[in-house]
Protein backbone atom coordinates (compact mmCIF):
# COMPACT_ATOMS: atom_id res chain seq x y z
CA UNK A 1 0.00 0.00 0.00
CA UNK A 2 0.92 3.12 -1.11
CA UNK A 3 0.62 6.30 1.58
CA UNK A 4 1.39 9.75 0.31
CA UNK A 5 1.94 13.12 2.68
CA UNK A 6 1.35 16.05 0.57
CA UNK A 7 2.19 19.26 2.29
CA UNK A 8 1.16 22.46 1.44
CA UNK A 9 3.63 25.13 3.14
CA UNK A 10 1.46 28.24 2.73
CA UNK A 11 -1.55 27.09 4.54
CA UNK A 12 0.55 24.56 6.72
CA UNK A 13 -2.11 21.93 5.31
CA UNK A 14 -1.48 17.98 4.86
CA UNK A 15 -3.14 15.88 2.13
CA UNK A 16 -2.91 12.10 1.66
CA UNK A 17 -2.98 9.78 -1.38
CA UNK A 18 -3.29 6.39 -0.10
CA UNK A 19 -3.33 3.71 -3.00
CA UNK A 20 -3.66 0.13 -3.08
CA UNK A 21 -3.86 -2.54 -6.37
CA UNK A 22 -5.28 0.24 -8.75
CA UNK A 23 -7.79 1.58 -6.14
CA UNK A 24 -6.54 5.13 -4.77
CA UNK A 25 -8.04 7.42 -2.17
CA UNK A 26 -7.63 10.77 -0.94
CA UNK A 27 -8.00 12.56 2.77
CA UNK A 28 -8.65 16.04 3.04
CA UNK A 29 -7.68 17.61 -0.18
CA UNK A 30 -6.99 21.26 -1.72
CA UNK A 31 -9.25 22.60 -3.97
CA UNK A 32 -7.28 22.39 -7.21
CA UNK A 33 -7.64 18.54 -8.69
CA UNK A 34 -4.76 18.16 -10.91
CA UNK A 35 -2.43 17.07 -8.69
CA UNK A 36 -4.81 14.27 -7.13
CA UNK A 37 -5.56 13.34 -10.75
CA UNK A 38 -2.02 13.19 -11.86
CA UNK A 39 -0.79 11.25 -9.21
CA UNK A 40 -3.94 8.33 -10.18
CA UNK A 41 -2.96 8.11 -13.29
CA UNK A 42 0.94 8.16 -12.73
CA UNK A 43 -0.14 4.63 -10.36
CA UNK A 44 -2.51 3.34 -13.18
CA UNK A 45 -5.49 3.76 -10.26
CA UNK A 46 -8.66 5.09 -9.82
CA UNK A 47 -9.99 7.23 -7.18
CA UNK A 48 -12.53 5.38 -5.03
CA UNK A 49 -13.06 7.61 -2.38
CA UNK A 50 -12.34 11.40 -0.91
CA UNK A 51 -12.24 11.24 2.43
CA UNK A 52 -12.95 14.50 4.87
CA UNK A 53 -11.82 14.82 8.34
CA UNK A 54 -14.63 17.62 8.68
CA UNK A 55 -15.46 20.44 7.32
CA UNK A 56 -12.25 22.56 6.96
CA UNK A 57 -12.51 26.42 8.45
CA UNK A 58 -9.02 27.73 6.89
CA UNK A 59 -9.51 26.52 3.39
CA UNK A 60 -11.90 25.27 0.99
CA UNK A 61 -11.68 21.78 -0.10
CA UNK A 62 -11.43 19.89 -3.45
CA UNK A 63 -14.00 17.37 -2.62
CA UNK A 64 -16.90 18.02 -4.98
CA UNK A 65 -14.72 18.95 -7.98
CA UNK A 66 -12.81 15.96 -7.14
CA UNK A 67 -15.61 13.82 -7.11
CA UNK A 68 -17.23 15.19 -10.22
CA UNK A 69 -14.17 14.29 -12.38
CA UNK A 70 -13.34 10.82 -10.92
CA UNK A 71 -16.82 9.34 -9.86
CA UNK A 72 -15.45 9.03 -6.15
CA UNK A 73 -17.86 8.48 -3.33
CA UNK A 74 -17.45 11.68 -0.55
CA UNK A 75 -17.03 10.50 2.88
CA UNK A 76 -17.39 12.45 5.82
CA UNK A 77 -17.91 11.19 9.19
CA UNK A 78 -21.29 11.33 11.10
CA UNK A 79 -23.40 14.71 11.80
CA UNK A 80 -21.94 16.23 8.71
CA UNK A 81 -24.42 17.72 6.15
CA UNK A 82 -23.94 19.21 2.68
CA UNK A 83 -26.01 20.38 -0.65
CA UNK A 84 -24.24 17.75 -2.58
CA UNK A 85 -24.09 14.16 -2.16
CA UNK A 86 -22.06 12.72 0.57
CA UNK A 87 -21.89 9.60 2.27
CA UNK A 88 -21.68 9.68 6.28
CA UNK A 89 -19.87 7.19 7.27
CA UNK A 90 -20.35 4.96 10.77
CA UNK A 91 -17.95 4.87 13.84
CA UNK A 92 -15.40 1.43 13.37
CA UNK A 93 -16.73 1.41 9.47
CA UNK A 94 -14.76 0.05 7.10
CA UNK A 95 -14.31 1.00 3.54
CA UNK A 96 -12.09 -1.21 1.20
CA UNK A 97 -9.09 0.07 -0.93
CA UNK A 98 -7.46 -2.59 -3.12
CA UNK A 99 -5.69 -5.34 -0.83
CA UNK A 100 -5.87 -2.69 1.79
CA UNK A 101 -9.32 -0.96 3.85
CA UNK A 102 -9.65 2.46 5.40
CA UNK A 103 -11.90 2.74 8.61
CA UNK A 104 -13.46 5.69 9.87
CA UNK A 105 -12.93 6.70 13.89
CA UNK A 106 -15.74 9.17 14.72
CA UNK A 107 -13.39 11.51 16.77
CA UNK A 108 -15.54 14.83 17.96
CA UNK A 109 -14.32 17.56 19.33
CA UNK A 110 -12.99 19.96 17.00
CA UNK A 111 -16.54 19.65 15.00
CA UNK A 112 -19.02 17.62 15.80
CA UNK A 113 -18.44 15.45 12.72
CA UNK A 114 -14.80 15.13 13.28
CA UNK A 115 -13.37 11.94 11.92
CA UNK A 116 -10.05 9.81 11.76
CA UNK A 117 -8.86 7.32 9.56
CA UNK A 118 -6.84 3.79 10.47
CA UNK A 119 -5.34 2.70 7.87
CA UNK A 120 -5.04 -1.18 7.07
CA UNK A 121 -1.99 -2.54 4.46
CA UNK A 122 -2.10 -5.35 2.89
CA UNK A 123 -0.33 -7.60 5.31
CA UNK A 124 -3.27 -6.29 8.07
CA UNK A 125 -1.50 -3.91 9.95
CA UNK A 126 -2.09 -0.59 10.85
CA UNK A 127 0.80 2.16 10.46
CA UNK A 128 -0.90 5.11 9.97
CA UNK A 129 -3.87 6.80 11.12
CA UNK A 130 -4.86 10.34 9.86
CA UNK A 131 -6.19 12.30 12.66
CA UNK A 132 -7.31 15.37 10.71
CA UNK A 133 -7.66 18.14 13.61
CA UNK A 134 -8.55 16.18 16.33
CA UNK A 135 -4.61 15.41 16.99
CA UNK A 136 -1.95 17.28 15.87
CA UNK A 137 2.14 16.68 16.53
CA UNK A 138 2.46 18.66 19.59
CA UNK A 139 -1.30 20.00 20.01
CA UNK A 140 -5.32 18.92 19.31
CA UNK A 141 -7.56 20.79 17.36
CA UNK A 142 -9.37 24.10 18.87
CA UNK A 143 -12.04 23.22 20.12
CA UNK A 144 -14.17 26.64 19.48
CA UNK A 145 -14.94 27.07 15.91
CA UNK A 146 -18.01 24.61 15.54
CA UNK A 147 -19.51 26.38 18.77
CA UNK A 148 -23.21 26.53 18.45
CA UNK A 149 -26.17 28.05 20.51
CA UNK A 150 -26.66 24.14 22.26
CA UNK A 151 -22.43 23.85 22.34
CA UNK A 152 -19.96 25.49 24.07
CA UNK A 153 -16.46 25.07 23.17
CA UNK A 154 -16.07 23.71 26.65
CA UNK A 155 -18.48 20.93 25.46
CA UNK A 156 -16.85 20.50 22.40
CA UNK A 157 -13.51 20.30 24.42
CA UNK A 158 -15.02 17.79 26.56
CA UNK A 159 -15.55 15.68 23.31
CA UNK A 160 -12.11 16.27 22.31
CA UNK A 161 -10.93 14.36 25.14
CA UNK A 162 -13.10 11.24 25.18
CA UNK A 163 -12.15 11.20 21.51
CA UNK A 164 -8.58 11.37 22.42
CA UNK A 165 -8.53 8.86 25.15
CA UNK A 166 -11.21 6.74 23.81
CA UNK A 167 -10.73 6.55 20.09
CA UNK A 168 -6.81 7.81 19.57
CA UNK A 169 -4.86 7.00 22.54
CA UNK A 170 -5.49 3.34 22.73
CA UNK A 171 -4.03 2.89 18.99
CA UNK A 172 -0.36 1.02 19.14
CA UNK A 173 2.34 3.31 20.27
CA UNK A 174 4.48 3.03 17.20
CA UNK A 175 1.41 3.94 14.66
CA UNK A 176 2.63 7.10 12.82
CA UNK A 177 0.06 9.94 13.33
CA UNK A 178 -0.61 12.03 10.21
CA UNK A 179 -2.45 15.29 11.02
CA UNK A 180 -4.35 17.79 8.79
CA UNK A 181 -2.19 21.05 9.64
CA UNK A 182 1.34 21.79 11.12
CA UNK A 183 2.82 24.81 12.33
CA UNK A 184 1.70 27.90 10.99
CA UNK A 185 -2.05 27.33 10.72
CA UNK A 186 -4.45 29.12 13.21
CA UNK A 187 -6.75 25.76 13.51
CA UNK A 188 -4.54 25.15 16.81
CA UNK A 189 -2.04 26.89 19.16
CA UNK A 190 1.57 24.88 19.45
CA UNK A 191 1.52 22.94 16.64
CA UNK A 192 5.36 21.28 15.76
CA UNK A 193 6.99 22.35 12.65
CA UNK A 194 7.29 17.96 12.04
CA UNK A 195 4.36 17.00 9.82
CA UNK A 196 4.45 13.48 11.58
CA UNK A 197 5.17 11.36 14.50
CA UNK A 198 4.79 8.15 16.01
CA UNK A 199 1.62 7.94 18.78
CA UNK A 200 4.37 6.84 21.41
CA UNK A 201 6.40 9.77 21.34
CA UNK A 202 3.40 11.95 21.24
CA UNK A 203 1.93 10.79 24.61
CA UNK A 204 5.19 11.64 25.60
CA UNK A 205 5.80 15.11 24.53
CA UNK A 206 2.02 16.68 23.62
CA UNK A 207 0.89 18.42 26.50
CA UNK A 208 -2.80 17.49 25.86
CA UNK A 209 -2.13 13.36 25.83
CA UNK A 210 -0.33 13.22 29.23
CA UNK A 211 -1.99 10.28 31.00
CA UNK A 212 -2.71 12.00 34.51
CA UNK A 213 -5.00 14.92 33.34
CA UNK A 214 -8.30 14.90 34.23
CA UNK A 215 -10.71 15.99 32.10
CA UNK A 216 -11.64 19.31 33.71
CA UNK A 217 -8.01 19.78 33.02
CA UNK A 218 -7.78 19.57 29.75
CA UNK A 219 -11.24 21.45 29.46
CA UNK A 220 -9.24 24.54 30.82
CA UNK A 221 -5.74 24.01 29.04
CA UNK A 222 -7.08 23.40 25.19
CA UNK A 223 -9.61 26.52 25.71
CA UNK A 224 -7.25 28.70 27.71
CA UNK A 225 -5.32 31.76 25.38
CA UNK A 226 -7.51 30.93 22.30
CA UNK A 227 -7.31 33.94 20.42
CA UNK A 228 -10.26 34.97 17.87
CA UNK A 229 -9.70 32.73 14.90
CA UNK A 230 -9.32 35.03 11.46
CA UNK A 231 -12.04 36.49 9.74
CA UNK A 232 -12.10 33.85 6.67
CA UNK A 233 -13.08 30.87 8.70
CA UNK A 234 -16.88 31.03 9.29
CA UNK A 235 -16.66 31.36 4.82
CA UNK A 236 -14.62 28.47 4.30
CA UNK A 237 -16.86 26.41 6.08
CA UNK A 238 -19.99 27.68 4.26
CA UNK A 239 -18.24 26.99 0.92
CA UNK A 240 -17.03 23.77 2.03
CA UNK A 241 -20.61 22.31 2.87
CA UNK A 242 -21.70 24.13 -0.88
CA UNK A 243 -21.61 24.05 -4.26
CA UNK A 244 -18.99 26.33 -5.64
CA UNK A 245 -17.82 27.77 -8.76
CA UNK A 246 -15.38 24.75 -10.51
CA UNK A 247 -12.08 25.56 -9.60
CA UNK A 248 -10.99 25.39 -13.49
CA UNK A 249 -13.10 28.60 -14.23
CA UNK A 250 -12.15 30.10 -11.14
CA UNK A 251 -8.30 29.99 -12.08
CA UNK A 252 -8.66 30.63 -15.76
CA UNK A 253 -10.81 33.77 -14.97
CA UNK A 254 -7.89 34.89 -12.28
CA UNK A 255 -4.97 34.20 -14.80
CA UNK A 256 -6.63 36.57 -17.30
CA UNK A 257 -3.92 39.15 -18.89
CA UNK A 258 -5.29 42.64 -18.68
CA UNK A 259 -2.65 45.35 -20.24
CA UNK A 260 -1.46 48.31 -18.31
CA UNK A 261 -4.46 50.85 -19.43
CA UNK A 262 -6.73 48.46 -18.49
CA UNK A 263 -5.46 47.53 -15.31
CA UNK A 264 -5.11 51.18 -14.42
CA UNK A 265 -8.82 51.84 -15.14
CA UNK A 266 -9.77 48.68 -13.42
CA UNK A 267 -7.28 50.05 -9.99
CA UNK A 268 -9.17 53.38 -9.75
CA UNK A 269 -12.83 51.26 -9.39
CA UNK A 270 -13.88 51.57 -5.67
CA UNK A 271 -15.19 47.46 -5.65
CA UNK A 272 -11.83 46.60 -6.77
CA UNK A 273 -8.59 45.97 -4.56
CA UNK A 274 -5.11 45.66 -6.06
CA UNK A 275 -2.97 42.86 -4.47
CA UNK A 276 1.02 42.88 -5.21
CA UNK A 277 2.13 39.51 -4.91
CA UNK A 278 5.81 40.34 -5.74
CA UNK A 279 9.32 39.82 -3.46
CA UNK A 280 9.22 42.31 -0.82
CA UNK A 281 12.77 43.64 -1.69
CA UNK A 282 11.37 43.67 -5.49
CA UNK A 283 8.15 45.37 -4.05
CA UNK A 284 10.32 48.35 -2.07
CA UNK A 285 12.87 48.98 -4.54
CA UNK A 286 10.71 49.43 -7.64
CA UNK A 287 7.39 50.98 -6.21
CA UNK A 288 3.86 49.37 -7.00
CA UNK A 289 0.40 50.86 -8.37
CA UNK A 290 -1.01 53.65 -6.34
CA UNK A 291 -3.80 52.20 -3.60
CA UNK A 292 -2.35 48.32 -4.04
CA UNK A 293 -1.92 46.33 -0.78
CA UNK A 294 1.11 43.98 -0.58
CA UNK A 295 0.37 40.32 0.17
CA UNK A 296 3.88 38.80 -0.79
CA UNK A 297 3.40 35.41 -2.63
CA UNK A 298 6.30 33.65 -0.80
CA UNK A 299 4.53 34.16 2.85
CA UNK A 300 1.88 32.54 4.75
CA UNK A 301 0.05 34.39 1.06
CA UNK A 302 -3.07 32.57 1.65
CA UNK A 303 -3.56 33.07 5.31
CA UNK A 304 -2.73 36.33 4.92
CA UNK A 305 -5.26 36.84 2.14
CA UNK A 306 -7.97 35.50 3.89
CA UNK A 307 -7.44 37.46 7.16
CA UNK A 308 -7.23 40.78 5.82
CA UNK A 309 -9.43 40.81 2.86
CA UNK A 310 -12.94 40.87 4.56
CA UNK A 311 -15.32 40.20 1.73
CA UNK A 312 -14.96 37.01 0.59
CA UNK A 313 -16.56 38.72 -2.56
CA UNK A 314 -14.14 41.25 -3.05
CA UNK A 315 -12.86 41.80 -6.79
CA UNK A 316 -9.42 41.58 -6.84
CA UNK A 317 -6.55 41.89 -9.82
CA UNK A 318 -3.02 41.69 -8.63
CA UNK A 319 0.75 42.37 -9.93
CA UNK A 320 3.09 39.09 -10.28
CA UNK A 321 7.04 38.32 -10.10
CA UNK A 322 6.63 36.89 -13.45
CA UNK A 323 3.86 35.45 -15.84
CA UNK A 324 5.34 31.79 -14.91
CA UNK A 325 3.44 32.28 -11.45
CA UNK A 326 0.39 33.98 -12.19
CA UNK A 327 -1.52 30.31 -12.18
CA UNK A 328 -0.20 29.40 -9.15
CA UNK A 329 -1.35 33.10 -7.44
CA UNK A 330 -4.96 32.33 -8.60
CA UNK A 331 -4.89 29.00 -6.87
CA UNK A 332 -3.82 30.26 -3.84
CA UNK A 333 -6.48 33.19 -3.60
CA UNK A 334 -9.47 30.14 -4.83
CA UNK A 335 -7.90 28.01 -1.64
CA UNK A 336 -9.50 30.36 0.65
CA UNK A 337 -12.38 31.55 -1.63
CA UNK A 338 -11.32 34.59 -3.31
CA UNK A 339 -13.00 33.44 -6.29
CA UNK A 340 -13.68 36.52 -7.81
CA UNK A 341 -9.79 37.60 -9.28
CA UNK A 342 -10.29 39.11 -12.55
CA UNK A 343 -6.79 38.80 -13.67
CA UNK A 344 -3.08 40.02 -13.59
CA UNK A 345 -1.12 42.81 -14.93
CA UNK A 346 0.06 41.90 -18.22
CA UNK A 347 4.16 42.25 -18.19
CA UNK A 348 4.56 43.96 -14.47
CA UNK A 349 5.61 47.36 -13.43
CA UNK A 350 7.95 47.72 -16.12
CA UNK A 351 4.90 47.84 -18.89
CA UNK A 352 2.73 50.12 -16.01
CA UNK A 353 5.68 52.24 -16.02
CA UNK A 354 6.45 52.00 -20.03
CA UNK A 355 2.73 53.32 -19.86
CA UNK A 356 3.27 56.39 -17.97
CA UNK A 357 1.41 55.46 -15.28
CA UNK A 358 2.42 56.54 -11.75
CA UNK A 359 4.29 54.49 -9.21
CA UNK A 360 3.81 54.53 -5.53
CA UNK A 361 6.72 53.37 -2.99
CA UNK A 362 7.00 52.87 0.78
CA UNK A 363 9.70 54.50 2.74
CA UNK A 364 12.29 51.85 3.93
CA UNK A 365 15.19 52.07 6.69
CA UNK A 366 17.72 49.70 7.96
CA UNK A 367 17.62 48.63 11.87
CA UNK A 368 20.52 50.85 12.71
CA UNK A 369 18.82 54.07 11.42
CA UNK A 370 15.70 52.59 12.96
CA UNK A 371 17.47 52.17 16.23
CA UNK A 372 19.55 56.15 16.28
CA UNK A 373 16.28 57.47 15.46
CA UNK A 374 14.73 55.58 18.30
CA UNK A 375 17.65 56.54 20.25
CA UNK A 376 17.32 60.55 19.12
CA UNK A 377 13.75 60.47 20.35
CA UNK A 378 12.48 62.11 17.11
CA UNK A 379 10.70 58.70 15.88
CA UNK A 380 6.87 59.90 16.66
CA UNK A 381 4.94 56.11 16.26
CA UNK A 382 7.00 53.75 16.27
CA UNK A 383 4.73 50.21 16.41
CA UNK A 384 5.32 46.70 16.09
CA UNK A 385 3.14 44.79 14.21
CA UNK A 386 4.00 41.20 15.09
CA UNK A 387 1.34 39.04 16.97
CA UNK A 388 1.02 40.17 20.85
CA UNK A 389 2.44 36.77 22.37
CA UNK A 390 5.46 37.71 20.31
CA UNK A 391 5.59 41.19 21.48
CA UNK A 392 4.76 40.22 25.37
CA UNK A 393 7.92 37.29 25.19
CA UNK A 394 10.06 40.51 24.27
CA UNK A 395 9.76 43.64 22.65
CA UNK A 396 11.37 47.11 21.72
CA UNK A 397 11.73 49.46 24.73
CA UNK A 398 9.04 52.59 23.73
CA UNK A 399 7.39 50.68 20.61
CA UNK A 400 3.67 50.08 21.06
CA UNK A 401 1.73 46.63 19.86
CA UNK A 402 -0.49 47.16 16.66
CA UNK A 403 -0.60 42.92 15.52
CA UNK A 404 -1.22 42.62 11.38
CA UNK A 405 -3.56 40.10 12.59
CA UNK A 406 -6.01 42.46 13.77
CA UNK A 407 -5.47 45.48 11.85
CA UNK A 408 -9.18 45.37 10.44
CA UNK A 409 -10.62 46.15 14.02
CA UNK A 410 -8.03 48.35 15.45
CA UNK A 411 -7.35 50.55 12.65
CA UNK A 412 -9.62 53.19 13.48
CA UNK A 413 -7.08 54.22 16.19
CA UNK A 414 -5.01 55.16 13.37
CA UNK A 415 -4.31 59.06 13.01
CA UNK A 416 -3.27 59.45 9.15
CA UNK A 417 -1.79 62.69 10.03
CA UNK A 418 1.14 61.36 11.91
CA UNK A 419 4.32 59.26 10.89
CA UNK A 420 4.36 55.75 11.59
CA UNK A 421 7.89 53.48 11.53
CA UNK A 422 6.73 50.17 11.57
CA UNK A 423 8.29 46.88 12.42
CA UNK A 424 7.55 42.80 12.46
CA UNK A 425 9.96 40.04 12.76
CA UNK A 426 12.04 40.03 9.77
CA UNK A 427 10.01 42.56 7.31
CA UNK A 428 7.18 40.84 5.82
CA UNK A 429 4.34 41.51 7.88
CA UNK A 430 5.45 45.07 8.32
CA UNK A 431 5.32 45.70 4.42
CA UNK A 432 1.69 44.22 4.48
CA UNK A 433 0.87 46.68 7.42
CA UNK A 434 2.60 49.69 5.49
CA UNK A 435 1.12 48.80 2.20
CA UNK A 436 -2.56 48.84 3.86
CA UNK A 437 -1.59 52.01 6.23
CA UNK A 438 -0.49 53.96 3.09
CA UNK A 439 -3.67 52.70 0.90
CA UNK A 440 -5.60 53.95 3.95
CA UNK A 441 -4.46 57.49 3.54
CA UNK A 442 -1.41 57.15 5.67
CA UNK A 443 1.36 58.84 3.59
CA UNK A 444 3.89 58.93 6.47
CA UNK A 445 4.57 55.29 6.89
CA UNK A 446 8.15 53.85 6.64
CA UNK A 447 8.66 49.81 7.16
CA UNK A 448 12.02 48.77 8.70
CA UNK A 449 13.72 46.31 6.81
CA UNK A 450 14.73 43.04 8.51
CA UNK A 451 12.14 43.62 11.39
CA UNK A 452 12.96 42.97 15.19
CA UNK A 453 15.54 40.22 14.55
CA UNK A 454 18.07 43.01 12.89
CA UNK A 455 17.19 45.31 15.34
CA UNK A 456 18.07 43.59 18.25
CA UNK A 457 21.19 42.65 16.76
CA UNK A 458 21.80 46.95 16.75
CA UNK A 459 21.51 46.92 20.83
CA UNK A 460 18.85 48.40 21.33
CA UNK A 461 17.18 48.14 24.81
CA UNK A 462 14.73 45.33 24.87
CA UNK A 463 12.34 44.24 27.57
CA UNK A 464 10.57 40.47 27.82
CA UNK A 465 7.57 41.35 29.74
CA UNK A 466 5.01 44.33 29.40
CA UNK A 467 1.67 44.56 31.10
CA UNK A 468 -1.30 44.65 28.42
CA UNK A 469 -2.79 48.16 27.63
CA UNK A 470 -4.78 50.30 24.82
CA UNK A 471 -2.47 50.00 21.82
CA UNK A 472 -2.78 53.13 20.98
Amino acid sequence: MKVEQLFTGCLAEMAYYIESNGEAAIIDPLRETEPYLRMAEANNSKIKYVFLTHFHADFVSGQYDLAQKTGAKIVFGPNATAEYEIYNGKDGEEFPLGNGKITLLHTPGHTMESSSYLITDENGNTPYVCTGDCLFIGDVGRPDLAVKSDLTQADLAGHLFDSLRNKIMTLPDDIVVYPNHGAGSACGKNMSSETFDTLGNQKKTNYALRADMTKEEFIKEVTTGLKAPPQYFPNNVRMNKSINRNIDEVIHQGSTPLDADTFHEMSLQKDILVVDTRAKETYTEEGTVPGAWYIGLDGSFAPWVGSLITNIDQKIIFIAEDETRVNEIATRFSRVGYDNTLGYLFGGMKNWVDHGHEVDKINSMSALEFSQKLKEGTMEKPLDVRKESEYLSEHIVGVENFPLDFINSNYAEINPEKEYFLHCATGYRSLVAASIFKANGVENVTDVRGGFNDIKETGTPMTDYVCPTTLL
